[in-house]
């Protein structure tokens, strides 16, 4: 029997606020126990924390599932379930103090996702979605959900974008040459840290497109889900699928402009030119 994805969307959410909840509680009182892809990308206590908190819960429910974590990787296998979780994307905002972070879990149901939470305790916001039933924003500052529905009509030199950056530094060389070039050609840029909360910002309306390369399959597995179902199309270079190459989303008409233009700059920036 093929699970409802409401149910599914149920128990990421409850997994994800619990984890929230863990989060705040030693926000600002954490330290670094690792590094991964370079000096500037940290792993505190928390990550590892949260992340386990969201596996026991998952599976206390579902223990057949498979999970694929940020910190853990994958484990399960044969299941026709299988969650997506980045237990604190934007580990640096948060080790910062900063607000911009945020629990993201996604599930899939034999190979594509039909749910997926993001939760963003500091910012008071949580958005969810279940595939066909549209995205929704739970806020503390409203007293009820409310649908989400990414801008349209917005022409290519109005929009403003948001991005991120690599922690390679020879990557956000590469990136930051883009972002010169990209800069006079639209509204303007904004980058929050957290690539899930940036997909949900477009879902919600707050920036009209975001894009970068580098990121994970859990960073934007849930967010991407929120983006579509608010109305963007999401996706890669080219007619691919998005992934660490680019992930572009924006609404179907400013899709196609902001996507030729960045491939056209990373044309040139990779020529050298």
């Amino acid at each position: 029997m093929t699970p409802d994805p409401a149910e599914l969307l149920e128990l990421a959410s409850a997994a994800a606020e619990e984890a929230a909840e863990l989060l705040l509680s030693r926000h600002g009182d954490v330290r670094v126990v690792e590094t991964k892809s370079s000096p500037t990308d940290v792993v505190t206590e928390m990550d590892g924390a949260a992340e386990e908190l969201i596996r026991h819960r998952i599976l206390a429910d579902r223990p057949g599932d498979a999970i694929l974590g940020e910190e853990g990787g994958q484990t399960g296998a044969g299941s026709q379930v299988r969650w997506i979780v980045d237990p604190l994307d934007g580990t640096v905002n948060y080790l910062y103090g900063l607000p911009e972070w945020a629990v993201s879990i996604a599930a899939e149901v034999s190979g594509t996702v039909v749910a997926g939470v993001v939760c963003a305790p500091l910012q008071r916001n949580t958005y969810k979605a279940a595939i066909g039933r549209g995205a929704w924003l739970h806020s503390g500052w409203q007293p009820e959900p409310v649908p989400l529905s990414c801008n349209t009509g917005i022409d290519l030199a109005d929009a403003l974008v948001a991005t991120g950056f690599s922690y390679s530094a020879a990557q956000r060389a590469g990136q930051g040459s883009v972002v010169a070039q990209l800069l006079p050609r639209v509204r303007d840029i904004r980058r929050a840290g957290a690539a899930a909360i940036d997909l949900c910002s477009l879902a919600a309306g707050r920036v009209d497109a975001y894009y970068e390369s580098g990121v994970y399959y859990w960073d934007v597995a849930a967010g991407s889900l929120i983006a579509r179902e608010a109305g963007a199309h999401v996706g890669g270079l080219h007619g691919h699928d998005a992934g660490p190459a680019l992930t572009l989303a924006a609404s179907p008409a400013l899709f196609g402009p902001l996507h030729d233009l960045l491939a056209g700059l990373w044309t040139a920036t990779a020529a050298g030119t």
